[in-house]
Parts: C-alpha cells; structure tokens; sequence
C-alpha cells in the first residue's frame, strides 16, 4: 500500500499540524496487567483521536492532485468526521458529514466547530454512509471512505511513532472500526521488519470482522448495538480484511461492561478519560492477562471522545430509585 519513505513523507504531513503524541509506561496499569505495558495515548490529537492524521495526509493529496474540488463528503459516527473537518478547514476545503439519527451529541458540535455541514440521516452508520455516497454522486464531490489508502498511511504515522520509541513490544492491542488504525499498526510493522504480534479488538455486539477474520470472508451483522461507537461496524471493508487476516494473530471480542471496567481502570491509574474504543484493548489485554505475564505490551489508546451523559451511564452508573447502580 505504501513504502517506508512515503510514510515518513506521511509523518512530515502530520507532523506539520500537531506533535508526536506521547508512549508511557504506567506503573498502576502494569500492575493491573502484572507485566509491562506502554500505551499510545491518541487521546492527545486536536481532535481527541487517532483519525486527524488520515484526514490531514488525504486532503494534502487531494489538494495538489484537484486543486478545484468542489468539496469532500462522507459518513461517520464522530472522529473519522472530525478528522476530515479539521483538515478540511485547514486547507480551505468545503466538507459535508452525514451520522446517523441519535449520533454523540459532543461529537457532532465538534465536527460543527471544525466548520463541517452535518446531515444526520439514517437509523445506523451503514445507512449514512449510503445516502452520503448517493450524495456524493448527484453533487460531483469527493466521497471519502472510512478505509482508503491514504487514511491508513496517515494513520500509521502512530505506530511508526510508537515503534521508534518501542521496538520491543512483544504484543500490541488495536481497536478495529472500520480497520484503518490495525491496518496502519501492521503495515508500519512490516515497513520496519519487527516481530510484534498483533491483535485485533472488537466488541461482541458488532463482531463483523472477528467474524470475517475466523471465516475468510466477508461477514456483515445485522445489527452493532455496542456502546462503544468507534467499533460499532457491520459491514467490513474487504481490502482491510486483506490486510488484518494476514498480519494480524487474532481478534479479541470484548463485551460492553468489559469495555466500561477499562474506562474506569485507564481514570484511575492514569487519569486519562477513553472512549469505548480507546479503552477496548485494555479490556482485551485483561481478558488475556494469564498469558502476558513476562510480555511488554503495548496498547492503543485510540481516542477520548466519549460524551458526557454516555460516561454517566454507562462507565459511572446512574441513580436509579435511590440505589447506585454501577456497571
């Protein structure tokens, strides 16, 4: 997909518009683990999460390429939009993002304040991206997917960061969404000729590519009812699928609760607040625990974005006649 001078091409991009985000060791989270563990805190982008580099080296290409555009247009659930709105005002580009009906109230002021038009169209995310696609075509602009070449090359400017920094890491757990952030983990891999093995993150209510990855094709779900929306897929795209059934190991699936307890294990041995996405391979490295004792692991804090009500609910627990209820 890209060579090693053309994802440090990719990284000068990124690296024109914010710095390096940090790679602790947390003693209270290697603890926890009882082994070593590094965490790539994507948490402390611009816009809270890992996508702002994707959009930034997309709309940098787009830009020399068609300097006319006429404006870019595509769906989300908060940080792959807000990713193309900051790029987009950034090179004085018009963007239009499609979410689905109900979508993070923060994460739609946000990708507003970046200067994006936001239409909310459709019960789920599939359902947006196919009236934003429909758009896209009537309008003459330029359809953004959630995967695409570019997005990965910029996104992989993280783990190049985060390998640099650690070339040692026996383990490394990856969020997947639509797959751009394991794709970028594992591409940057090769390019550096590492041995780190690589595990895929899911949740149990939207397991489309753990399900793709055990059947060696494409399997959509009906339905991706997680809490967590950075994962909530149901159609995988097939060249990501390519790309994660050959160098990922495994997919781990992790449920909500399991995803919650992270939430509140990354605020209290770290005081960084995560995202569903962003706490799910904690989750998944617990669950796995027995078997890392004596690996230096490492975890992708892939974003912060988690509105406030949803934290309160879900993560804290809500009051309900009289009692605490905690998840």
């Amino acid at each position: 997909m890209f060579d090693l001078a053309q994802l440090e091409h990719a990284h000068t991009i990124v690296g024109a518009a914010m710095p390096p985000t940090p790679a602790h060791a947390w003693p209270l989270l290697s603890e926890r683990l009882g082994t070593e563990v590094i965490v790539k805190h994507e948490n402390h982008t611009p816009i809270g999460a890992f996508k702002v580099r994707g959009g930034l080296v997309y709309v940098d290409r787009l830009k020399r390429e068609r300097p006319d555009v006429a404006g870019l247009i595509s769906a989300t659930r908060g940080n792959h939009g807000q990713s193309l709105a900051f790029a987009a005002r950034r090179y004085g580009v018009p963007v239009t993002i499609y979410v689905p009906s109900g979508n993070s109230t923060e994460k739609n002021r946000a990708m507003r304040a970046f200067g994006a038009n936001l239409v909310e169209h459709g019960d789920d995310f599939q359902a947006a991206a196919e009236e934003a696609a429909r758009h896209a075509r009537r309008d003459g602009l330029e359809f953004v997917r959630s995967f695409h070449p570019d997005l990965v090359m910029g996104v992989a400017t993280y783990a190049l960061e985060l390998f640099r920094a650690a070339r040692d890491l026996d383990v490394l757990y990856v969020p997947i969404g639509q797959g751009s952030g394991i794709c970028g983990c594992i591409l940057a891999r090769d390019l550096l000729g590492l041995n780190t093995e690589i595990v895929g993150v899911q949740s149990t209510e939207a397991p489309s590519y753990a399900l793709s990855f055990s059947a060696g094709t494409v399997v959509s779900t009906n339905s991706s009812n997680t809490l967590a929306d950075g994962m909530a897929t149901r159609v995988p795209d097939a060249d990501a699928l390519a790309i994660i059934r050959k160098g990922a190991s495994r997919i781990v699936q992790v449920t909500d609760d399991e995803v919650a307890a992270a939430i509140r294990a990354y605020w209290t041995d770290t005081h960084n607040l995560t995202e569903g996405a962003g706490a799910a391979p904690l989750a998944a490295a617990l669950q796995e625990k027995a078997n890392l004792r004596g690996k230096r692991v490492g975890l992708i804090l892939s974003g912060g974005n988690i509105d406030f009500d949803l934290f309160k609910r879900w993560v804290v627990g809500e009051t309900v006649a009289g009692g605490r209820v905690l998840v």
